[in-house]
């Protein structure tokens, strides 16, 4: 038996038919468009939500010309070998932290041709949250082709643990602000 898929096409106006949710698609449509216009490429460095900001991305029509890569390394061990975050840094300040979430960004920078890079690593739960780290803790950073890397653009979210599906939403809709261009952190560090 034969199995057909739709495309992720536009429909009417400007819906695309997903499976993601809407918010979420129409945050990516913006970054698409306003990167687009810039003329910046994208790459992501995904651990928590394992793809879910790569995939909202290539649910757009053409995001090809913006989205570089997307890298998804959610074991420590796929952080020190893909994105090369040291062993140290790993070591020191566990891998949801700032120092982890931008060598990871660094990383996805040095390993793509992309303009900008967003990492986001954190504990989606319902296992793995300490007293000082809770489920819900999430950390992005931002890094961008050219800046100066020792200005850490980064933000830290503590999320309701409204389960672990609703974490990982929040968590890419956060990312996916951070991708606009002139975009600032607005969580708890920076």
């Amino acid at each position: 038996m034969r199995q057909r898929f739709r495309s992720a096409r536009p429909t009417q106006g400007n819906k695309v038919d997903t499976v993601l949710p809407e918010k979420l698609v129409e945050a990516a449509r913006r970054v698409i468009e306003a990167n687009r216009k810039d003329g910046r490429r994208i790459a992501l460095a995904e651990s928590c939500t394992g793809g879910l900001v790569a995939a909202a991305l290539t649910e757009i029509p053409g995001s090809s010309d913006v989205l570089e890569a997307g890298f998804i390394t959610y074991s420590n061990d796929a952080k020190l070998g893909i994105l090369d975050v040291s062993l140290d840094l790993l070591e020191t300040f566990g891998s949801v932290s700032v120092a982890v979430a931008w060598s990871m960004a660094q990383g996805a920078l040095e390993h793509s041709h992309a303009d900008v890079a967003v990492a986001i690593t954190g504990i989606a739960g319902p296992d793995g949250g300490t007293e000082k780290k809770p489920v819900g803790t999430v950390v992005f950073a931002r890094a961008e082709r050219g800046a100066d890397p020792q200005q850490v653009v980064a933000d830290a979210h503590n999320f309701d643990d409204e389960g672990r599906g609703s974490i990982r939403l929040q968590a890419a809709l956060c990312a996916l602000d951070l991708l606009m261009p002139g975009s600032e952190p607005s969580g708890e560090e920076s």
